[in-house]
């Protein structure tokens, strides 16, 4: 294999068994009991994702569209990229990005492009997140803009440069996994000329689906 040939595989092993253990508001935990061929059978215990999007708005100074929430597991107030869960039954992945785009920094974009996909802890759960790009923005006229609530109520937005974000990631000042990722991402494709970008519409394979299982309303 050469470094151009480096991709992940889909390769589901057979699972024996499966329970949920927790059925949550947002998130389950399952059990499975999977086949590992000459590994022999073990259980494994994630937590099954909705999945979910998220969102780089550069605006035409080199800026990026960050906001702050509260992040109980962590006791933390991160600086995070907009992003939320895909919930909405048939909502198409960017369709949902727009939508958090507008609730969460008052924004609608000319152009959104996918910049990055990510699994972001494959060993306890099966989360997908694509993070796309969005360019040419507006603000949301006042009156119709989202009221926000819990840890988004009160909600800090801030536009940032987009070369003092990644100092602030390379110096471990900003750790949310999804911002570092789409920092990163953003800065390697500006440098390439945008030539990384997909189509707002690329096929996601690796996003679980999970049609008998409907979700409340959360944030990523």
């Amino acid at each position: 294999m050469t470094s151009q040939r480096l991709s992940d595989e889909h390769d589901p092993q057979p699972v024996l068994r499966s329970e949920v253990v927790m059925e949550g508001r947002v998130w389950d935990v399952v059990r499975d009991q999977v086949d590992l061929g000459d590994a022999g059978a073990h259980v494994r215990e994630y937590v099954r994702h909705p999945g979910a999007v998220a969102v780089v708005a550069l605006d035409d100074e080199g800026r990026i569209c960050l906001v702050q929430q509260y992040r109980h597991p962590i006791r933390t107030r991160e600086w995070e990229v907009p992003a939320g869960l895909l919930d909405v039954p048939g909502e198409p992945p960017w369709e949902a990005a727009a939508r958090e785009l507008h609730e969460e920094a008052d924004l609608v974009a000319g152009r959104l492009d996918v910049l990055v996909d990510l699994h972001p802890s494959p060993g306890g759960l099966d989360e997908a997140i694509r993070v796309f790009l969005a360019r040419d923005t507006r603000l949301v006229d006042h009156a119709d803009r989202h009221v926000r609530e819990a840890e988004e109520h009160g909600m800090p937005c801030a536009w940032v440069p987009l070369d003092d974000a990644v100092e602030a990631v390379l110096e471990g000042r900003v750790q949310n996994g999804i911002l570092v990722a789409a920092v990163l991402a953003t800065h390697v494709s500006r440098q390439r000329g945008w030539d990384t970008l997909r189509p707002h519409d690329a096929p996601w394979p690796q996003r679980p689906v999970d049609p008998g299982r409907s979700t409340g309303t959360s944030s990523a």
